[in-house]
């Protein structure tokens, strides 16, 4: 990117909102303005992708909600995300997880975990 860019946009970037990955069990909690008033809401789900870099870095984060999946796109640098907290942790096997979308019920959401052993069973 162009270092005139990179100096302009370091000050709007955001410390600390790197530390979730692919296929991590999020919660996003947004700031959502409503009239004259203003109130936190929580989009919680997979995190199914993260494209971009530096002030354009974007995440999609996919839950079920009444047996409809729902994907929503969250520029990763934000004002209006007033914190991200990891509810679990996983181990990704691919860098996006579109393969999520077609499946169906508790499948849509089973995902390998984070294990203290390895595939053998072994520590």
């Amino acid at each position: 990117m162009n270092p005139i860019i990179n100096e302009i946009t370091k000050d709007q970037l955001k410390a600390g909102r790197d530390q979730f990955k692919v296929g991590d069990g999020i919660r996003v909690h947004t700031r959502v303005r409503e009239g004259e008033k203003e109130r936190i809401q929580i989009f919680n789900g997979i995190v199914i992708a993260r494209k971009g870099h530096g002030i354009h870095e974007t995440f999609t984060v996919r839950r079920i909600s009444y047996g409809e999946g729902v994907e929503r796109v969250f520029p990763t640098n934000s004002p209006n995300i007033e914190k991200i907290e990891i509810d679990r942790k996983s181990v990704p096997k691919r860098a996006r997880m579109y393969f999520l979308r077609q499946r169906v019920g508790k499948k849509a959401t089973k995902i390998e975990e984070n294990r203290s052993t390895d595939h053998r069973g072994k520590s």
